[in-house]
This record gives C-alpha cells, structure tokens and sequence, in this order.
C-alpha cells in the first residue's frame, strides 16, 4: 500500500514538478494541463496554429508574376491546367444533358420554371429559371449558387414551407429574384450537399442540415473535390442554357454568396464561357480564412498551397469581368485579407490592360448578399439594354 502524503509533502512534490498543484478552489477543469502551465508551451499544443504556422513555407509555385500580356496568358494555361487536376479533374465528355420541365409558375415580373437535367451518369441536377418578363429574348443568363443553408430556395422566394415569399429574408436576400429584377435571367441550381441533393440521414434532420461532409469526404477518397463537381455542374448548366432559345449562351454570368461564391470563383476560373463571374463573400486568402477559421470542408483543394494563393485562383478570370463584394464585419472571411486578395487580383487585370473590368465593394455589413453595386456591375457587363 502506497504512503498517504501530508499537504506539506504534495506542496513540494508540486513545486519540484514531480505532481501537479492542486487547481484553485471555484477554477474549473479544462484539461490534463491545467496546472502544469508553467512547465510545457501552451501554443506547441495547438494543430491549428501549427498548420498556419506551415503556410510560411507553401510554395506557391505558379502565382501570379507576369509583367507582359504575353507572359500572363501562359501562366493563366499553366495555372488553369493545374488547378483541374487539383480539383480532381472532368470529364472528357458528355452527353447532351436531358433537362426536363416540373413546374412553371407565372409571377407578377417574372415567370418561373422548375428542371432538371442530368449532369453526370447517375447524378441530377435541380434548378429554377426565371425569365424576366421585361427585356427581349434572347436573354443574357446569370447562373446563381447559393450558399450553406436550405439549398437553392433560399434565393428563389420559396419559404421553409415551400411557400411564395416576398421579403428577401435571411443572409442570401433571394439574389436569383434581384439578378431578374436588373434584367437578367436567373438560372438557381441546387448545389451538392443541400435540399433535395442530400442523403438520406441529412434529409431526416432540418431542411438546414448539409450533406457536405459525408459527400466532400467522398470525393477526397477517390482523388476528387466537392468544388470540382459542382464546377462541373455549373459547365453542365451552360450546357442546358446553350438548348434555351430564350437564353443567350453567348451571354452567360455566374453568381453566389459564400459557399455560392466559392463556387462562382473556380467555376469561372476553369470555365471561359462564363463572362461575368459576381463573387459574394468569399474572397480572401486561403492562410486568413479557410486555413485559419473553422469552415465546412467543402471548401478544400488538397496540394493548392503548392501551387496557388486564391487570389491566383481569381486571376484565372481575367479579362472577363469580375465583381467581388466583401462585408466589412465578415467574420469568417477577414475584411483585411479580402482587400489584400483582391489588390493581387487587379494587378492581374492591370496586366491584361482590363483593370475596368474587375471591382470590389466593401460595404459596412457582416457576411451578407449585398447587390447594390455587384448587380448593375454584372448586368452592364452582360449587356442588359
């Protein structure tokens, strides 16, 4: 039987290092340290800021440092190139996509058509059309992504009851409604992980919960990103758009707020046909936000800091418009680092001598839909008479 030891005794035992010193009365517990602070380095114990700490020695291998037009449209085919293979590559080539009609509902300015068409073997995509009841055909088309929460009626008017609503509500505002209102068609498409393109277990829980993580980790166990198939879902929805009479495909812009305006970002980044690219409270760099933030890991490319900063990503658009707008009090995505990125993104543009067709606005909001300025920016640039 081990001797029981005086106060006096476990006092310099503590002192010596040997056992801890009893916590202070009333103090609560917060782990096996507590006690022992003055022994170890708190920080060497946090895999967060370790993993920051490592950025210092990312790579970075093609960002952005072209002085000639020249120059940069080689690193734009080298960087472009890169990125695919990052995102898990596309494929090679596709079927016409079968879009078939569910739904149309007329509305006081506008007409709204419910689809679907198949992107892949195996996989459909939902979507709403709205089709200005103003304006000429063939209209100019904004694909619109929403962000995390119930999936694309967030920005169509549809309420948690499947009802018209008429109030812009919640952080995404109903964008697809105001891209029709300044003139341009709205296509919404359902993105993977949210409203009906969800599993079965996430289906059981609120119309809010996401099926990110079991299908992101999908992805990464076959060498692939959930970024890279919704990319790809947006190239397939230029595919239905170019079998629209009443669509320009000539014409085409993509919009999204937060994991839409990610979305947005590397869409238009792979995809030339996309002219207008309206980026809504995303841009920033990879070390201040999703390398330092808890986000949803639908956000990640495996290796890019080998190769690329985001704001490489956003020069990938250039010379096509490019319209970035960044909530002053933002707090998953920094107002500092959002500036910084897209001060690297204009010094593309400068290059491509079309430092007009890139704008930020920062307006005095948190992470929030904006469209004061962003939407008479992307209209203009799909020209909206």
């Amino acid at each position: 039987m081990c001797p029981r030891l005086s106060r006096r005794e476990l006092a310099m035992l503590a002192a010596a290092g040997v056992v801890r010193a009893e916590p202070q009365p009333g103090m609560p517990y917060t782990g096996p340290l507590d006690g022992y602070q003055d022994k170890v380095d708190l920080k060497t114990f946090d895999p967060t800021a370790w993993g920051v700490s490592r950025y210092a020695n990312a790579k970075l291998r093609l960002t952005f440092r072209a002085k000639t037009r020249k120059e940069a449209i080689a690193w734009q085919t080298r960087l472009r190139a890169k990125l695919i293979e990052l995102l898990g590559g596309f494929p090679k080539a596709a079927a016409a996509p079968r879009g078939i009609t569910l739904e149309v509902r007329e509305f006081p300015s506008y007409r709204r058509e419910k689809f679907v068409f198949e992107s892949r073997p195996g996989l459909t995509v939902l979507g709403y059309l709205l089709t200005p009841k103003s304006g000429k055909a063939p209209h100019p088309a904004m694909i619109a992504v929403p962000g995390h929460g119930r999936g694309v009626d967030d920005i169509v008017g549809i309420d948690d009851k499947g009802q018209p609503r008429t109030d812009k509500a919640g952080y995404q505002h109903d964008f697809a409604i105001q891209a029709v209102e300044h003139g341009m068609a709205a296509v919404a498409i359902e993105p993977l992980g949210f409203g009906c393109r969800r599993d079965a277990a996430a289906k059981r829980n609120s119309l809010g919960t996401s099926s990110c993580q079991p299908s992101s980790g999908a992805a990464f166990l076959i060498g692939e990103t959930m970024i890279g198939w919704r990319a790809y879902d947006v190239k397939r929805t230029i595919d239905w758009i170019e079998t629209r009479k009443e669509l320009d495909p000539k014409r085409v812009g993509c919009m999204g707020i937060s994991g839409g305006g990610t979305c947005t970002l590397f869409s238009a980044a792979v995809e030339p046909r996309i002219q207008v690219a309206y980026v809504s409270g995303y841009l920033n760099t990879f070390r201040a936000s999703i390398m330092s933030i808890s986000h949803c890991i639908d956000n990640y490319v495996p290796g890019i800091l080998h190769w690329a900063e985001a704001y490489d990503v956003a020069g990938l658009i250039a010379p096509r418009a490019l319209f970035v707008e960044s909530g002053e009090f933002d707090n998953i995505f920094p107002i500092a680092a959002s500036r910084e990125s897209f001060e690297r993104v204009k010094k593309v543009y400068e290059v491509f001598g079309a430092a007009d067709k890139a704008e930020q606005e920062v307006f005095p909001g948190k992470h929030s839909f904006h469209g004061v300025r962003g939407l008479p920016f992307a209209a203009k640039h799909l020209g909206v008479s």
